[in-house]
């Protein structure tokens, strides 16, 4: 075989597995679209190319709500419910990430062990480094990839915290919140971005003695969105409880998940929402691009790194210091 036909012949191999479902090779496919070499982004992006007609297909839900609030345990149960009723189902999870080891925090495969066993489920816990509020520069693509691997649920689980949920929001059709019983502090707890963002509300943990805190928390969320929703005619979000480690009420979230998917595809807002999505990937994409090109440049990396230091030493504001790379981007030819 001619050396130049090898990469082809790989490439080609690849595409073929992750269309056939192959989770050996979903997996190297996801970390190929991770890795930050130049020649493994070429490599990516003709990958992308391809699997792009067979993308698409699955319902892309996104899943938020306080620590403590038992988002995995429900994804675990909901995802055997699923898969039980013939659904491939594919959970990314955003993980935090320790800024000072850089290492994952959480192992997802142990917090959702009995999904992880399962052969129609593929999880992959994705360390969120340093992009904006913990969501992976690649999840974009990752859904991509798994709903070319024939998975028809994508699940997008946040950890909770800081400007992740708005950007999981921006990759997902519907996204629901978790929530706790005991409504009082709880509701107070819950930004109110947070529940702006919700299609839906599902009070966790509604078992045993909590059931009537749990009711008396669905009934407060109501007033509230309500109250949020007055502005906005065409958002109506549902509030319900549910107990994932019990199994009720998860049935009821998937019939409002497909019921809320139906409406927006019947609307034609699905196709809007995918389409405005992508054009927010777009400039995402370039922005994080410019950088890359930018720092790529000796000259431009040395100026930044002495711009960063006197930022830090207090010599150079941020605007003057922004200002200064902004004029030598206008120079820098790459």
């Amino acid at each position: 075989m001619h050396g130049s036909d090898a990469p082809k012949l790989d490439m080609d191999r690849m595409v073929d597995s992750v269309l056939a479902g192959d989770r050996v090779a979903l997996g190297r496919a996801i970390t190929l679209i991770e890795s930050a070499k130049p020649e493994d982004r070429a490599r990516a992006q003709s990958m992308l190319d391809r699997l792009n007609p067979r993308t698409g297909n699955a319902i892309r839900v996104g899943i938020s709500g306080v620590p403590g609030a038992g988002k995995s345990t429900l994804i675990d149960q909901l995802g055997l419910n699923l898969i039980a009723k013939g659904h491939k189902v594919a959970v990314l999870a955003v993980d935090p990430t320790s800024t000072r080891s850089g290492g994952s925090i959480l192992g997802d495969k142990t917090r959702m062990g009995r999904l992880a066993t399962e052969e129609n489920a593929f999880i992959r816990p994705s360390p969120a480094g340093d992009s904006l509020g913990g969501v992976t520069k690649t999840t974009r693509e990752t859904i991509a990839l798994v709903e070319a691997a024939g998975y028809d649920l994508v699940l997008v689980e946040t950890v909770g915290v800081g400007q992740s949920e708005i950007a999981v929001a921006n990759m997902v059709d519907i996204f629901v919140v978790v929530a706790l019983p005991g409504a009082g502090d709880e509701l107070q707890g819950i930004k109110r971005g947070l529940l702006e963002l919700a299609d839906i509300i599902a009070v966790n943990k509604a078992d045993g003695d909590n059931v009537h805190r749990a009711e008396r928390a669905a009934a407060d969320y109501r007033v509230a969105l309500h109250i949020l929703a007055a502005g906005h005619p065409d958002w109506q979000p549902v509030v319900l409880t549910v107990s994932a480690r019990e199994n009720l009420g998860l049935d009821a979230l998937w019939a409002k998940i497909e019921e809320r998917q139906a409406e927006l595809k019947a609307s034609g807002a699905l196709a809007k929402r995918r389409s405005e999505q992508a054009v927010t990937w777009m400039r995402e994409l370039f922005d994080q691009r410019l950088v890359a090109s930018f720092k790529d440049s000796r000259r431009a990396a040395r100026q930044w790194s002495e711009l960063e230091a006197k930022v830090r030493d207090g010599q150079v504001t941020p605007a003057a210091a922004a200002e200064q790379l902004a004029k030598l981007l206008g120079r820098h030819e790459p």
